[in-house]
């Protein structure tokens, strides 16, 4: 059961769930079974406000299957969406006068109904996903250090179903890894895949280097297995390109960007749709915000600075200025950095800051989904030490991107600067409108919930 069809039936039960707690809200409510006119004159009206809660807990994360086996996370994130929904539940019926309902009692009972049953759903839910629910097994074809970090992956998060029968290494030193026996020769790797009914085998090692390894997995063609790379794998598990497992073959195989000419035209028309709404929506609000600014702290209202566009361009990027201006040399921002004014925190984690960046999205410089942009010298400086930093310019720069979603905070260390590249390169391999909207709405979710720096 792949992940895919674990997340339909998550929704799918989320959807039951929705229903049962409406006829079950009836029922308590009326001491009776519900008629069928009493029934259909709340089915309409609730139809419409479940479909709004859904998107909230899609946007609240409660789709994530990393997140739906994390009790403190879910917990949370579930309190939230309920209070959210329940407050745009109880605008929805009472700025409608034409639905006949009176919901006020009905919509807390709802509530109170629903939040136990989804609780005691979605415990039922991640035990079968740890316990019941059959797993994927699968053989690793070679031993790295891209493969010893998927290994902890897969062993983290049961809930993926994946289970690793062996590994087939014959230069590495012990006998086995985490507990995962290591076989040391390939000689019979088709009766050990029959034995341990492994459906998939995840390719670390090359077989172009080795005629025997070869010969082995020719052998096992009739044994209708999976034959996985190892980068492809690696990034449906977590997200994020493996760029150490990767080399100009993978660019050149992954990113036909020719293809991508009718997304880059629907994303272009959207980008400016949005950027319009925003600066029609805000412009009112710039004096205020600049005249605070100046109180604030010496200094222009506007920060601007010069960063790379799509293929290395500069142009020049402006936000609301957040630090002073005095003695600042512009490094990158630290924690609890003290050149962020009072009024500069406030604007970060609102990511009010950003507005001014729909200036860029107008002028075509960047895109409201993408890499965030950088500095052109640090991109010189990052390319030397880290694989493949440039290609991260081969699409136009974001206000938002699949980095600043992923729930981690990443510094401006080499380690960190890594593992958004792999997230940057993750997009630029997947993106689509859905994946643009996936994101968007998650950002929102995002500055709701944990603010920014």
């Amino acid at each position: 059961m792949n992940n895919k069809a674990k997340k339909i039936a998550l929704l799918a039960g989320d959807v039951a769930i929705l229903y049962l707690s409406l006829y079950l809200t009836l029922l308590l409510r009326y001491w009776a079974k519900p008629t069928e006119q009493l029934w259909q004159s709340h089915f309409w009206p609730f139809t419409i406000i479940f479909i709004a809660w859904i998107l909230i807990f899609y946007i609240s994360n409660l789709y994530d299957l990393n997140l739906a086996v994390n009790n403190i996370k879910f917990f949370r994130a579930t309190g939230r969406s309920l209070i959210i929904a329940g407050l745009l539940s109880a605008a929805f019926f009472y700025l409608n006068p034409q639905i006949t309902i009176a919901p006020k009692r009905n919509l807390l009972i709802y509530i109170a109904v629903f939040a136990a049953l989804f609780y005691l759903w979605r415990q039922f839910y991640n035990w079968s996903l740890k316990a019941y629910l059959p797993k994927n097994t699968i053989a690793i074809i070679g031993l790295n250090e891209q493969a010893k970090e998927l290994i902890n992956e897969l062993q983290r998060k049961p809930h993926l179903g994946y289970n690793i029968a062996f590994i087939v290494d014959g230069i590495y030193e012990t006998d086995n890894i985490s507990g995962i026996p290591i076989i040391k020769n390939f000689a019979n790797l088709d009766k050990l895949i029959i034995d341990k009914k492994v459906a998939a085998l995840v390719i670390t090692s090359d077989p172009h280097q080795s005629p025997e390894l070869r010969t082995s997995l020719f052998k096992c063609l009739p044994l209708k297995i999976n034959y996985i790379g190892l980068p492809d794998f690696y990034e449906m598990i977590t997200g994020k390109v493996p760029i150490n497992a990767i080399t100009q073959m993978w660019f050149l195989e992954n990113l036909s960007e020719g293809s991508k000419t009718l997304f880059d035209a629907v994303k272009r028309g959207y980008d400016i749709i949005l950027a319009l709404s925003i600066l029609i929506i805000t412009l009112l609000f710039w004096p205020l915000i600049g005249l605070i600014i100046k109180l604030g702290s010496k200094g222009s209202v506007f920060f601007k600075q010069i960063r790379s566009s799509k293929n290395n361009k500069p142009f020049t990027m402006i936000k609301f200025r957040t630090m002073t201006a005095a003695d600042n040399n512009f490094s990158p921002t630290a924690e609890k950095d003290k050149r962020v004014t009072k009024f500069g925190a406030f604007l970060r984690k609102t990511r009010i800051d950003e507005i001014p960046q729909a200036l860029n999205i107008l002028k075509g410089e960047m895109s409201f989904v993408g890499p965030r942009p950088e500095r052109p010298e640090l991109i010189k400086e990052l390319e030397i030490i880290i694989p493949f930093y440039q290609e991260r310019t081969l699409v136009k720069p974001g206000l938002t991107g699949w980095d600043q979603i992923s729930g981690e905070y990443h510094s401006p260390s080499r380690e960190d600067t890594l593992k958004k590249l792999q997230y940057d390169l993750f997009y630029i391999k997947n993106r689509s409108i859905y994946l643009d909207l996936s994101i968007i709405l998650k950002t929102i979710y995002t500055v709701l919930s944990r603010g920014g720096r």
